[in-house]
């Protein structure tokens, strides 16, 4: 959803860009250190506020605990999560809001990793956005294996740029997305995935 809505807003920017994928932590260390270059999905948290310039949101993502389908412990709510090592991945929000909070997190470098890391029980459960979570369960080849357990948090989702882009091209972006927003064209790119 978010690529969809990005190309379709450099497109009405007539901005010249291109979109590579990079291991997260790798992509969200350029977007800070590299001129004109921005990381996405990402999500706005106050701790990372003022390392960007935000554009979005772009999409929104519930946070989900995910668990073998076989695993009889069965929590229902993250309060009930603090005896367990809960998988998340490297300069992810979803990790470093369980770090924050006290939780056991043990970090992957690529979110990819985790689906067979819970299968192998080097990790009890696996905190990730719902739907990345499931689309990674059917890469694996592990549908009907990993199940979500409960969502714990909604999240906006944005492109955040390096400081050093201009304000008004931030402006611009911003004010170009909510058009879209406006006539229509994000729920198109939105229902396309539902």
């Amino acid at each position: 959803i978010a690529v969809d809505k990005v190309v379709e807003l450099m497109h009405r920017a007539h901005e010249p860009f291109t979109i590579t994928a990079y291991p997260w932590a790798r992509a969200y260390q350029m977007a800070l250190q590299t001129d004109d270059t921005c990381v996405f999905s990402t999500s706005r948290t106050p701790e990372r506020e003022d390392l960007f310039s935000w554009i979005g949101p772009v999409a929104h993502s519930d946070w989900a605990m995910f668990s073998r389908v076989d695993d009889k412990r069965k929590p229902k709510a993250l309060d009930d999560m603090h005896a367990y090592t809960i998988g998340g991945y490297s300069n992810d929000a979803t990790g470093e809001y369980l770090k924050l909070h006290g939780y056991k997190v043990n970090l992957a470098v690529n979110d990819s990793d985790n689906p067979q890391k819970l299968m192998n029980g080097h990790i009890d459960y696996w905190a990730t956005g719902e739907l990345l979570g499931k689309y990674l369960i059917g890469k694996a080849g592990l549908t009907g294996q990993i199940v979500p357990l409960f969502k714990f948090k909604l999240s906006e989702l944005y492109v955040a740029c390096n400081r050093s882009m201009s304000p008004q091209r931030i402006e611009k972006f911003n004010h170009i997305l909510k058009e879209m927003n406006h006539d229509g064209s994000s729920e198109l790119i939105e229902k396309k995935y539902q």
